[in-house]
């Protein structure tokens, strides 16, 4: 995954707040790679309402 590519968020590994789960499902743009401790890369996520978080790659999936 590269930045600039729309993804949809479509798992989450973890819990997570109400409002990061409210993203299950959106779509965004990847604005950006995150360092994890030790479990990998993350994607900074920017969607339509302006709101971004991070999420691991496999819990996205590239929109065509």
């Amino acid at each position: 995954m590269e930045k600039g590519q729309r993804v949809k968020v479509y798992r989450m590994r973890d819990r997570v707040s109400k409002g990061i789960a409210e993203k299950l499902g959106k779509t965004g743009i990847i604005q950006d790679y995150k360092i994890t401790d030790g479990s990998g890369v993350g994607l900074v996520v920017l969607f339509d309402d302006n709101s971004s978080t991070w999420f691991f790659e496999d819990e996205l999936k590239v929109v065509e």
